[in-house]
């Protein structure tokens, strides 16, 4: 679909790039991952600060830390204990599938990989392409409420539209390059944050409105 391209276009040319995913290391970007579920950025990075604070952020360290005790630290991030024991059970994942190899878990083929992050408990396709993308490199689309908000608005897909087939319009119609579905994400996630917001979307000044249909 031609329009994908030329919406990516309008938004990068207004925009510019965003450097995302925020992280140091790919294992920091996993734990942001899970934490940042139904909540914003902000809170996530506030855990992350204080994991980073207590020299806690690395595999063999949060491994090993009780479950109480990661709860308390990523906290600001909501849901806490719920978002401890995602992230123990994504943990047991790596060390017993992979000895604890972060790098040589994230190097597997893409699809092996999909599929064993989707069998941890707490990890959904938004989380674990999440995953996929930001810190095993692979190019495989997010989709997440921002990018359905966008779509239906501007006619794309029906709002009966399920997140596979969501992910399959982007995959079908772009090259599959991560640099590109890293750069696509961030800014869909960026216009509907200033512009085509849940509420009192402001369309007029969006840079999307010639694209508008609905």
């Amino acid at each position: 679909m031609a329009l994908l391209d030329e919406i990516y276009t309008c938004l990068f040319d207004y925009f510019g790039p965003q450097s995302w995913w925020p992280g140091d290391t790919p294992f920091e970007i996993m734990v942001g991952a899970v934490l940042t579920q139904n909540t914003n950025w902000v809170n996530v990075s506030r855990a992350i600060t204080n994991l980073k604070n207590e020299n806690l952020l690395s595999f063999p360290v949060l491994d090993t830390l009780p479950l109480g005790e990661l709860a308390e630290m990523i906290r600001p991030s909501g849901y806490y204990n719920l978002k401890a024991q995602r992230l123990k059970n994504l943990l047991t994942l790596i060390r017993e599938d992979a000895a604890g190899d972060v790098d040589a878990f994230l190097a597997r083929d893409a699809g092996i990989l999909r599929q064993q992050l989707l069998s941890v408990k707490g990890v959904g396709p938004e989380t674990a392409d999440s995953i996929l993308l930001y810190a095993a490199q692979k190019p495989v689309f997010v989709v997440d409420a921002y990018t359905y908000r966008m779509l239906t608005r501007h006619g794309l897909v029906g709002e009966e539209t399920d997140y596979v087939e969501m992910q399959d319009l982007f995959m079908d119609s772009l090259a599959h390059d991560v640099s590109l579905f890293n750069e696509y994400h961030a800014l869909i996630v960026r216009v509907c944050k200033e512009f085509c917001r849940k509420s009192k979307p402001r369309c007029g000044d969006c840079p999307l409105r010639v694209f508008q249909t609905v």
